[in-house]
């Protein structure tokens, strides 16, 4: 089984690329942002079909845990995962988890309410683990949904707002949504 692969970025195509190692050129699955002719380190995943054998590949361990969980959710497979991995940061994933939104899960191509729904409720235990940690204190879980809510009724959409909004909730940990509002809004403006 391989476990880690060094090697030059060879080509990059849609959803993989092909990374040389000693003359082989391997074709790795990965949600990475690489660059051609770099090299990369990659701990890599291997998935056996009736039909196929696929490599994915992650630059840390705890990218390689993550996908394994989101795999082992019914109805989530690599293609999926990698979908996920690829939209969501994995901090802004961990966080979606914890507090149930699924919305943000369900911004991934070919991921619905359903399945975000189902990755919340077969994950959330399971991500407190020693592979991962979520840190969020009940008054995120209780404000985030409700900031998020409110900046998106203003037109906003979620992956570009999701970042900004768990910034302020972790740093105002008290504020209520009137306070968190105008300040995600100057953040919002600040950025552009």
């Amino acid at each position: 089984m391989i476990g880690k692969l060094q090697g030059i970025v060879d080509y990059i195509g849609d959803g993989f690329v092909i990374l040389m190692v000693h003359d082989v050129g391997y074709k790795v699955y990965t949600p990475e942002y690489l660059t051609p002719k770099s090299t990369v380190s990659l701990w890599i995943e291997t998935v056996v079909r009736e039909d196929s054998i696929r490599l994915f590949g992650f630059s840390t361990i705890a990218g390689q845990n993550l996908f394994n969980q989101l795999t082992g959710v019914s109805g989530v497979g690599p293609k999926v995962a990698l979908a996920i991995m690829g939209t969501i940061k994995t901090d802004t994933l961990m966080s979606a988890i914890a507090t149930g939104d699924a919305k943000t899960i369900a911004t991934a191509p070919g991921v619905g309410k359903k399945v975000a729904e189902k990755i919340i409720l077969e994950l959330k235990n399971k991500l407190g683990g020693t592979s991962f940690e979520i840190n969020t204190s009940e008054s995120e879980v209780s404000a985030m949904p409700d900031l998020l809510a409110a900046l998106e009724s203003l037109g906003y959409r979620r992956l570009d707002i999701i970042d900004i909004a768990q910034k302020l909730v972790k740093e105002n940990p008290s504020a209520d949504i009137s306070k968190l509002v105008p300040m995600a809004l100057k953040e919002i403006s600040g950025n552009k």
